[in-house]
């Protein structure tokens, strides 16, 4: 409770801060979307100019790290971790939080007053860090987790959970997030419409959504 108490503290003050900095700062979109590509890929070849980008990303993302963890490797049960997600994915959702398209009171707040490197650099650390899986407490849970993902949600986040440019990495998710997430797709109260999500949400039990979120946690 204490910790809830404090992150929420801590968030509620750098919201403060941003939105004064907001005040001076008008919003930049990010570069078009095959520009974003092109820049990645040459990236991955140059691994000075990777390494560089990493080391900027991680200083821009120092108000973020009382949330998501030093390393995208989230410090509560109920936020997401940022650590091995797709860069272009990531960036396409900090752009979201940004220009409107998703909201959250703290993420929207924050998100507003990066400038469109620092927001590039930030999807390019985290993209590089490590992921650290949850072993199950419940072994048979995460069996039959397995068996519901293998037939709901396979076909767009991959055999392996990793997703792609465009659809999230579940592999090594916090399960409680992830519970989270399933059940306010199922509700309608996801704060972001996608009518996949939504159609798949909507047939899982209670019970399924649990399953499937401790199987997705002990995926490296």
């Amino acid at each position: 409770m204490c910790l809830r108490f404090f992150s929420r503290m801590f968030c509620l003050a750098l919201l403060t801060l941003a939105a004064s900095a907001q005040a001076a700062y008008v919003w930049l979109p990010s570069a078009p979307p095959k520009e974003i590509e092109a820049r990645l890929a040459r990236l991955q070849s140059d691994a000075v100019a990777h390494k560089a980008a990493i080391a900027a990303g991680k200083r821009a993302a120092f108000f973020c790290a009382h949330c998501h963890g030093e390393t995208g490797i989230s410090l509560l049960e109920n936020i997401p971790n940022l650590a091995g997600q797709n860069a272009f994915f990531l960036l396409n959702q900090i752009d979201m939080f940004g220009d409107g398209r998703r909201k959250d009171d703290f993420m929207s707040g924050l998100v507003k007053v990066l400038k469109p490197d620092e927001r590039f650099n930030i999807a390019v650390f985290y993209a590089a860090q490590p992921v650290s899986p949850t072993p199950a407490a419940n072994r048979a849970q995460a069996v039959a987790g397995g068996k519901h993902y293998a037939r709901a949600c396979v076909g767009c986040h991959g055999a392996n959970g990793y997703g792609t440019r465009e659809i999230a990495r579940l592999a090594g998710q916090r399960p409680g997030y992830l519970i989270t997430a399933l059940t306010d797709y199922r509700n309608g109260t996801a704060g972001r419409a996608d009518h996949r999500m939504t159609g798949v949400a909507q047939k899982l039990s209670d019970a399924e959504i649990a399953a499937l979120a401790i199987y997705l946690g002990t995926l490296p």
